[in-house]
This record gives C-alpha cells, sequence and structure tokens, in this order.
C-alpha cells in the first residue's frame, strides 16, 4: 500500500515498466550526463585566465602589450623573458585576464609556451604585416608548432591573428595573411605528414586540421579570428594606437 492509503493502479505501473519508461530514463541520463560535462568544460575553462601573446620577434608584441595595458607608446626592445599583468578588458563588466608577452626569438618561444600554454583561454598570435611576405614560413612555422600541440588541442583556447603595423603603407591586409598562412600550413601539413611521425605532448599524432581536404582555419577545434591593427598608430608616438578590433574580441573572451 502506499503512505497515503491508496494502491497503485497496476495497469499505470505496466505502462511505465515498458518502453516509455526504458526512453524517459534513458533521456534523464542523457541530461544528467550532458550536464555533468557542460559543468566541467566550463570549470577547466574559468580556471584558465591568460591570455597569451605570442609571435616572431619585432612583430609588435611588447608595444601591443603596453598600449593595451597603458593606452601609452613606449620604446621596446627584443625580449628574452615572459611580461605579465592583469588587464580588465571592459568597464562595465568585473571580468579580467591575465596578459602575458613571450618571447619570440626561436631558441625561447617553444619553452615559454610549454610553461604556461596549460592556463591559456585565448592566444593572440601577432603577426608583423609589412615583413609578412618576407618572414611567412617562419610564421607559419611557429604557428603550425602552436596548432598541433596536444594541450592547445584539447583546450582549444580561442585564437586571434593579430595583424599588426597597418598604420605602413606596405602592410599585408587580414584577408591575404589568413590566405597565404592556410596555403604555407596545408603545405608543412603534407611535408610533415611524409616524415616519420612525430608525438604530441599526449602520446598521440599530432595532425593538423582534416585529412584528404586542403587546410583551412574552419577545421581547427577552436575558433579562429583574424583583425587589422596597429600597436604604434597612424600618428606614431605622439597618436593612439588602433586596437579596437583586438580589443573587442578580448572582450568576447574574457
Amino acid at each position: 500500500a502506499m503512505a497515503d492509503g491508496l494502491e497503485p493502479d497496476p495497469a499505470a505501473l505496466r505502462e511505465l515498466s515498458g518502453p516509455a519508461a526504458l526512453s524517459v530514463l534513458i533521456a534523464l541520463i542523457a541530461v544528467a550526463l550532458t550536464l555533468l560535462i557542460w559543468r566541467f568544460v566550463q570549470g577547466r575553462r574559468s580556471s584558465r585566465k591568460a591570455v597569451l601573446l605570442l609571435g616572431l620577434c619585432d612583430a609588435g608584441k611588447t608595444l601591443l602589450f603596453a598600449r593595451l595595458l597603458s593606452g601609452k607608446y613606449r620604446d621596446t626592445q627584443t625580449s628574452i623573458t615572459d611580461s605579465s599583468a592583469t588587464y580588465r578588458p571592459s568597464r562595465d563588466k568585473s571580468t579580467n585576464v591575465t596578459l602575458i608577452d613571450l618571447p619570440g626569438h626561436e631558441s625561447l618561444r617553444l619553452q615559454f609556451l610549454e610553461r604556461f600554454k596549460a592556463a591559456a583561454r585565448a592566444i593572440v598570435f601577432v603577426v608583423d604585416s609589412v615583413a609578412f611576405q618576407r618572414e611567412v614560413k617562419d610564421v607559419a612555422e611557429f604557428l603550425y608548432q602552436v596548432l598541433v600541440d596536444g594541450t592547445v588541442l584539447r583546450n582549444a583556447p580561442a585564437l586571434l591573428i593579430a595583424c599588426n603595423k597597418q598604420d605602413v603603407t606596405m602592410a599585408k591586409s587580414a584577408k591575404l595573411i589568413q590566405q597565404q598562412l592556410e596555403k604555407e600550413l596545408n603545405t608543412l601539413r603534407v611535408t610533415r605528414s611524409a616524415a616519420p611521425t612525430t608525438l604530441d605532448s599526449s602520446g598521440g599524432p599530432a595532425q593538423l586540421g582534416k585529412k584528404g581536404k586542403d587546410f583551412d582555419f574552419s577545421q581547427l577545434p577552436m575558433k579562429v579570428e583574424f583583425v587589422e591593427c596597429s600597436a604604434r598608430g597612424s600618428k606614431g608616438e605622439e597618436g593612439d594606437a588602433d586596437l579596437e578590433g583586438l580589443e573587442k574580441w578580448l572582450v568576447k573572451v574574457a
């Protein structure tokens, strides 16, 4: 008997114990698992508060770092260590991130990436738009190393390619830079796949994009965007930087 003295309807019990009840149970389990996974992913993402500034030497990372923090121009030199500071992307929101400027020198950049990659909520990959045509192979090589890293692939931090130095007349557009990078990354993928298999940090084979298709950025697990910017600004030291696209992106990812 039920606690209130009412007897359950046998027909209703038979109905609940049939296929309908099984379907309801499966649906409830699926919803519960989805919620658990979502909470786990959100928890991991919220614990990652770093925005890494990557790129080759002289791409303008350190000046960009300074402009974001203070708005002011300052003379910079090639970094041999990291610099970090708390950055609040929006006055309307209390959230903040840790900006980390990493050295771009070939002998240092991967060891600093190794140190900070697990904390990356987002990555800003800074490109010198003026020297791009000359440096495209080196830029693509470094970007390839970032994109096939096991930790980066698993965490899939938002990625922005910041096409810097747009104040200079000879600067290449973001669209051209994207096209050239996709072409170079595709070439790298083909040559690397022909070589003996390399392993990423998780012990599995590193792979860029989708097999059987020419590479493009939409194939990556993270969202990739391109912006044109100028850390120096059109008026040089006396003027403001042109970082509107970058600042809007930082508000989104914070």
